[in-house]
């Protein structure tokens, strides 16, 4: 079974094309720490349409956390800016585009209002 940090590039490098970044144009690293493992995830990103892989490779934006927080984010218990702004994340490069990409993270399962509201009705 694949966990959510998979599950969630896995499906937006095979969708190949994300609507809510229409108009976002750079490349996102993610990088998972855990001991002396870092773990890669590369998104490169051209007006809407998306690339996904595992390569350690510059990046516009490089964004450093643990794995089990990328999980609670990718599976929308956890928020990443809020994240962010506690310091259990680290930005280097274009802060811009981290809050360009938020916005195709999943909501809260639990969470009620016009954001969780639309995630159902894009679906």
């Amino acid at each position: 079974m694949l966990d959510a940090t998979t599950r969630f590039f896995e499906e937006l490098d095979r969708k190949g094309y994300e609507p809510r970044l229409a108009k976002t144009v750079g490349s996102l690293r993610v990088d998972l720490h855990e001991g002396p493992r870092t773990t890669h995830w590369l998104m490169r990103i051209d007006r809407g349409r998306v690339e996904v892989s595992q390569e350690d490779r510059e990046a516009d934006t490089v964004i450093g956390t643990s794995p089990a927080l990328f999980e609670d984010i990718a599976a929308g218990r956890e928020h990443g800016i809020a994240a962010l702004l506690r310091g259990d994340m680290t930005v280097m490069g274009d802060a811009r585009l981290v809050v360009q990409v938020e916005r195709i993270f999943p909501g809260n399962p639990d969470a009620r209002g016009p954001r969780r509201r639309f995630q159902r009705e894009v679906r």
